[in-house]
């Protein structure tokens, strides 16, 4: 496993989580990171990414101005701050590390993944 994603649960809509990407095998470094997610019967979802030094963030348009991406390069650290949740955010959350320094909601720019922490959120 390259990733490790953490800090799923279930929530009541209107709630938040804060989700962990952990980094064992630092594949980091200067690298872009992204976080997807996918629900039952869905193809995969871009969420957000963030660039190599954190200057620069992307956000899908379903999650703009609720979800907010931080990393912390020096504890190979990655954050999805999840707030106002909704039903339609449960899905099974996933980070991967970037080809490249700069983020893309493209899935095929991504190299390495990891093992997604599932999201539940009550209505």
């Amino acid at each position: 496993v390259q990733l490790q994603a953490s800090g799923g649960g279930l929530v009541q809509a209107g709630g938040s989580l804060r989700l962990t990407c952990a980094d064992p095998r630092r594949t980091f470094s200067n690298n872009a990171v992204g976080w997807f997610r996918q629900s039952p019967g869905k193809e995969r979802e871009f969420v957000g990414g963030i660039s190599w030094r954190g200057g620069n963030t992307i956000y899908a348009d379903s999650v703009k101005g609720r979800f907010t991406i931080s990393r912390d390069n020096y504890g190979n650290t990655v954050y999805l701050q999840m707030n106002s949740l909704k039903p339609e955010d449960t899905a099974i959350y996933f980070c991967a590390t970037s080809r490249t320094a700069f983020p893309s909601s493209d899935a095929a720019t991504y190299r390495y993944w990891g093992r997604g922490t599932l999201v539940t959120v009550s209505s």
